[in-house]
């Protein structure tokens, strides 16, 4: 687990509709079950709602980040998810300890709160032969 800061990027800056260039927290995590290494998230997150908050420490303390930013008066209202698939790159086949041949799957998730303002994007690379995505919506 890392945490960081950068500049948003133009991508980055239209998910979290913030200006490209405004300063973002990053928390760059690599996800383990049973000690095999099966997903990699990088939260992203504008320093406006992170400064001075654990979100900017390694340990954010018990409900992680969401937690913390209700805490900070961010009700979370909705979600959204981008998801694909590809091939990954050499880093990626390292860390998840891929088989040749095996693709991944990403999602790119947008946490948003009551008034639909985005308060976070979690970039997802799972290991596409450990992973099963299932959703249910209602059929209004």
């Amino acid at each position: 687990m890392k945490v960081s800061f950068e500049r948003a990027d133009d991508r980055v800056a239209g998910y979290l509709a913030v200006e490209a260039g405004t300063e973002i927290a990053v928390r760059d995590r690599v996800m383990r079950a049973d000690g095999l290494v099966v997903q990699l998230a990088v939260s992203r997150l504008s320093r406006e709602f992170t400064r001075d908050t654990a979100i900017e420490q390694v340990d954010t303390g018990p409900g992680g980040t969401y937690a913390r930013l209700e805490e900070a008066g961010h009700r979370l209202a909705s979600f959204t998810e981008h998801v694909g698939a590809r091939m990954p790159t050499p880093e990626e086949a390292s860390l998840l300890q891929l088989a040749e041949g095996v693709p991944v799957v990403t999602v790119t998730r947008v946490a948003h709160r009551e008034d639909g303002v985005p308060v976070e994007m979690n970039d997802m690379v799972l290991a596409a032969d450990r992973y099963q995505l299932s959703y249910e919506w209602a059929a209004d």
